[in-house]
């Protein structure tokens, strides 16, 4: 499967939760809410309207399965989604959960500093390990190819 220098950017790897056909989903590697994730396209595409429409129908897929599955498993309240694309340049989102109250995790009480306004990028302290939360959405991810 082909991958873009993107996807080690955002851990590789260690950091996959599932690939689909043009994307891959991915926790990121800073969290800045509890499950933070990165759906990344496999293209090499800079531009999200270069993306083939194959792609643009799969991400509804990609997008219900990640709703489903942040709330099972972190009862998020909302989900933010970013687009940014200034450093990493390939086409991707930042996938925020954000929770109205503090959320338990391994036992640790985690909060969304950014509640109810928008989220607080440039805090990731304190929160899990990102290959921590990637174990625990494998664990229960649908298979895209089942």
């Amino acid at each position: 499967m082909h991958r873009n220098a993107t996807f080690e950017t955002f851990g590789g790897s260690r950091t996959l939760i599932c690939d689909y056909t043009h994307w891959s989903v991915q926790v990121r590697p800073k969290q800045v809410t509890l499950g933070a994730l990165i759906i990344l396209s496999h293209s090499e595409a800079t531009a999200f309207s270069a993306l083939p429409t194959e792609a643009f129908a799969e991400l509804a897929t990609v997008v219900k399965d990640v709703e489903a599955m942040c709330a099972d498993t972190f009862g998020n309240t909302k989900i933010n989604y970013l687009m940014l694309m200034m450093v990493d340049p390939h086409v991707h989102f930042h996938v925020l959960p954000r929770y109205a109250g503090p959320v338990m995790f391994e036992g640790t009480a985690y909060t969304d500093p950014g509640w109810p306004g928008q989220p607080v990028l440039s805090v990731s302290e304190g929160l899990p390990d990102a290959e921590r939360v990637a174990n625990q959405l494998r664990a229960v991810w649908p298979n895209p190819r089942a």
